[in-house]
Order: C-alpha cells, then sequence, then structure tokens
C-alpha cells in the first residue's frame, strides 16, 4: 500500500462540515444549531463567568442588584408617591415585576450587541450565526434564576405562600425569552449595519421600565389606553409572574393575545431580516 493511499484514507476519516447556502429565508437550519449546541453552552458559561469574574460579591450580585432596587424603588414610589399594589405588600409587588425586567433588560442589551462584541469570531470561524443572540439571550437566566431565590425569601418576610399557580411561571419566562430572542435578531442585525442603534437601545431599555407595570399596577392605566397598552409584550410577562407568584393576584388574560401577536409577528420578521443579512456579517462588521 502506498503512502499517497494511505493519506487519502486518513483524510477521508476526517469529519467533514458541508457550508451551503440557505435554501430560502426561513431555512433555519436546525440541525446546524443542535450540532453545535456545545458552541451555545460554552458562549453561556464564558458570559455567566466573565461577568462575576475577580468581584468581591460574585454571584451575589445578581441578587443584589434588583433587592438594591427593590428598596429605593419602594421608598420612592410606595412610601413617598403612595402608589398602589392591587392588595399585596409593595415590595412583593415591585420584585414580582422587577424578576422578569431584569432578564429582559439584559438579555436585550446582551443579544442586541451580540453580533459586534464578536466580530473577530463571525470574520475566522464559520458556524451558524444565529448562535450569538441566543446565547445571549440565554445567560441572563442564572441571573433571573438567582434572583427568584431572593425573592422566596422576600416572601417569606411577608409570609406570602405561594400557591399552584407557581408552576406556570417557566411559561411566562419563556414568553420572556422568546420575545427578547425575537427583538434580538432584529436589534443585533439591525447593529451591524447602523452603529446608531448602539446609542439608541439603553435609552430604548430604560423607557420600557416607565411603559410597563413594573413600578405601578396595569389598574392605573385609562381603560381607553389598554388596548394600545396591551400590545407591549412585557406586560404580558411582567402580569403573567406576578399571577403565578403573587397569591390573589388577579389579571386579564384577555390582555395578552395582542402581546402574543406582537411576539409572534417580531419573531418571524426577524428570522427573515436575520437570515436575510446573515450572508454579509462578516463583509460589513
Amino acid at each position: 500500500m502506498s503512502l499517497l493511499n494511505v493519506d487519502q484514507r486518513s483524510v477521508g476519516l476526517l469529519p467533514h462540515v458541508r457550508i451551503q447556502p440557505a435554501k430560502g429565508l426561513l431555512d433555519l437550519d436546525l440541525a446546524s444549531l443542535w450540532h453545535y449546541r456545545e458552541l451555545i453552552y460554552i458562549l453561556v458559561w464564558r458570559d455567566v463567568t466573565v461577568r462575576y469574574k475577580q468581584t468581591l460579591l460574585g454571584v451575589a450580585w445578581a441578587m443584589f442588584q434588583p433587592v438594591a432596587t427593590m428598596l429605593i424603588f419602594t421608598a420612592v414610589f410606595s412610601v413617598m408617591g403612595k402608589i398602589p399594589s392591587d392588595g399585596s405588600p409593595y415590595p412583593v409587588f415591585l420584585y414580582a415585576g422587577l424578576l422578569p425586567w431584569f432578564y429582559v433588560s439584559q438579555a436585550l442589551s446582551r443579544g442586541g450587541t451580540s453580533l459586534v462584541g464578536e466580530a473577530p469570531l463571525i470574520s475566522k470561524v464559520y458556524f451558524p450565526r444565529l448562535i450569538l443572540p441566543l446565547s445571549a439571550t440565554m445567560s441572563p437566566l442564572v441571573d433571573l434564576i438567582l434572583a427568584f431565590v431572593a425573592f422566596l425569601g422576600l416572601m417569606a418576610w411577608y409570609e406570602v405562600v405561594p400557591t399552584w399557580r407557581i408552576l406556570f411561571l417557566p411559561l411566562f419566562a419563556g414568553l420572556a425569552t422568546t420575545f427578547t430572542l425575537a427583538a434580538g435578531l432584529w436589534i443585533s442585525a439591525l447593529y451591524v449595519r447602523y452603529r446608531d442603534v448602539g446609542h439608541i437601545l439603553p435609552m430604548l431599555i430604560q423607557l420600557g421600565m416607565f411603559v410597563s407595570p413594573i413600578l405601578y399596577p396595569v389598574s392605573k392605566v385609562p381603560e381607553s389606553w389598554r388596548a394600545l397598552y396591551a400590545l407591549n409584550p412585557v406586560v404580558s410577562v411582567v402580569q403573567g409572574f406576578r399571577w403565578a407568584l403573587i397569591p390573589g393576584f388577579q389579571v386579564d388574560f384577555v390582555m395578552f393575545l395582542p402581546s402574543l401577536g406582537v411576539v409572534f409577528v417580531i419573531l418571524i420578521g426577524g428570522l427573515i431580516y436575520f437570515r436575510s443579512m446573515e450572508r454579509t456579517f462578516a463583509d460589513v462588521i
């Protein structure tokens, strides 16, 4: 057997990666996402470890930030502003809204900058680009879980006992994840071409807190505005978290329908736009 035949046989045993153009705008190539699932795990773990590396409190920051925010907002809006909380203790009411909001704000910020932040990786190595906004959306879930642990302590302090409705909490967390991924697809793809997005995004996230029922109940929104208000997906996420966590908290599930429709439209549109722009990321970025 010649050396040439041995080399050819050895090459034939090596793993192959076939890179093909997308067959359509909705060709998500989910098989590639599954093939690169370890990369998703690595990116999520890297983001979490880097975020808390060389800090005194470590992962405790994930609990300290919402707790400190809750204490300050309670003093300002409940003690001084007399904002109602629909019959539940205002700190519990507020923290139940801050839980999903901190996740949404962090996921939007990281997902929106995920492509530009990984520019060297995109320009040198092939992998499904959808992995970047997906992993950036998943990493803040670790903070959400840790902040939820602190919330359990707050519920114990106020002697609030969760009911069977807490079983639906993962459903509303999934809605938050789907919305942030959908929005992240748009924002990250737009940020590659238009760097103005980097200046606008923090402002929009900051304004988002005040157009969502985090500091105040939905009952404070005028009836004439609620149909428009319900188009905000964060409204359904926050209301769902409170319904699942606070016993006796009442919500109008009809308001969820417009939000679900908006999330579906944003997700489908984001996938189409992301796929249409994906082939130019390495050149433009």
